[in-house]
């Protein structure tokens, strides 16, 4: 694929359509924060406000404003999301919620971890974008708070007793998270914790026997053969994949950790990848059984977008003509089915051959998250690809360090 109409798309995608979408329809100057519940013409569908959205789409606005241009326009819309999460989105005891009004009055506190979470990287990235001593004050304090409170990640859906168990989601969350903020807040110290969250990761969740990354196991690691334990999240594990890759470019291609998200990465697109119809399925069982959750053959949209980021991400790591081949298979896909060329923006929910679920644009779930997240990293490395040119691959020249013996030998210890 032409790398020249690969920035093309990626750059103009995200500045001409993803963001006007979002900038015209989403921000809410009457209350404060953003509406992301919208049909594909942007008619608002709920006003209820996610707190995901709320911290999410500050971080977005806020690292494009610091890093691609300083649009007021962006900071302006990334002000309304900071300010209405420190007026209405945390409860009297510092707790915060997954759902307000339009207001801001609580409706719930369901997975309000998530929406600390998504707090801290807004904070940490406005205070990048503005030099806000009180959003930085901000970001470290709650991620301190949330690391002092979840020691053994969430809390568990199920009796821990009955059922001890791990999930995957918290190590590999918040190893973005201290990412983010030593980034912006110009910290080493969270790489301490970038190397312990590293370290359960492969310790607990990469099962050899299997070749799959486990999105929840027992105490040391162990499968837990009933259907929450056998269900794989290929999208989830992909996106922990290309996060691990994002720490070994900041180590100067670190090869140890290369291969821990190259072998994440190999593992889940085996399983994901959909053969009859491509694009990335939504849940797998490990053993290959049915699984329980009925929407488990879908395509949702950040499944492909995680899986577009990590493979070219993986190809400028490597060189492995096969990241490559696999990055046209994901982008050609998924840019056949998902963008709305009439409306802009991406629908969000197609049945597994690719025809449309739903024409909204965005939930308490789907938001200016993910999709502009994609154009604007997979610009970012193309632009590295083209001035790298050919001889871009720094590491791993010689792949059968990626054989399967070396893979599983390199997993189990």
């Amino acid at each position: 694929m032409n790398i020249d109409s690969l920035i093309h798309t990626y750059k103009n995608g995200l500045l001409n359509d993803i963001m006007p979408f979002w900038l015209n329809h989403a921000p809410d100057r009457e209350f404060g924060g953003y509406i992301t519940s919208l049909d594909r013409d942007g008619r608002i569908l709920d006003t209820d406000k996610s707190v995901w959205m709320q911290g999410r789409f500050a971080w977005l606005l806020s690292t494009l404003y610091h890093h691609v241009e300083p649009r007021e326009n962006w900071l302006e819309a990334a002000e309304l999301g900071v300010r209405f999460l420190r007026d209405h989105c945390f409860d009297s005891d510092g707790v915060m919620f997954f759902q307000v009004t339009r207001e801001g009055k609580p409706l719930r506190k369901r997975r309000h971890r998530f929406s600390e979470v998504f707090a801290i990287i807004a904070y940490a990235a406005y205070a990048q974008a503005t030099g806000d001593a009180r959003a930085a004050e901000d970001a470290a304090r709650i991620f301190k708070s949330v690391n002092q409170q979840v020691v053994n990640g969430l809390s568990p859906k199920v009796n821990s007793v009955t059922r001890p168990t791990r999930g995957f989601a918290w190590p590999m969350l918040m190893l973005n998270v201290c990412q983010i903020l030593r980034e912006a807040l110009h910290d080493e110290s969270y790489t301490v914790q970038i190397d312990r969250h590293l370290e359960e990761i492969q310790r607990y969740f990469l099962n050899a026997e299997h070749r799959a990354v486990l999105e929840i196991c027992g105490p040391n690691g162990e499968l837990i053969d009933h259907f929450d334990g056998r269900t794989l999240n290929p999208g989830h594990a992909i996106e922990g994949a290309w996060f691990v890759l994002n720490e070994a470019k900041h180590r100067g291609n670190d090869p140890e950790l290369i291969r821990l998200g190259t072998t994440m990465l190999d593992w889940m697109w085996a399983r994901g990848w959909d053969e009859e119809f491509g694009g990335i399925l939504y849940f797998r069982d490990i053993k290959g059984g049915p699984v329980q959750e009925y929407y488990h053959d879908m395509k949702f949209w950040w499944p492909q977008n995680e899986a577009i980021i990590a493979t070219l991400l993986a190809y400028q790591l490597t060189g492995d003509k096969k990241y490559a081949d696999w990055f046209e298979k994901i982008h050609a896909w998924t840019f056949a089915h998902f963008p709305d060329p009439e409306c802009g923006e991406w629908y969000g929910w197609l049945h597994r051959d690719g025809s449309i679920s739903s024409t909204a644009k965005g939930n308490l779930w789907k938001g200016p998250f993910h999709v502009p997240r994609m154009y604007w990293k997979v610009w970012m490395i193309l632009e590295e690809l083209k001035l790298e040119g050919k001889d871009h691959a720094t590491t791993v020249a010689d792949h059968s360090v990626f054989s399967d013996e070396t893979i599983l030998r390199y997993v189990e210890n």
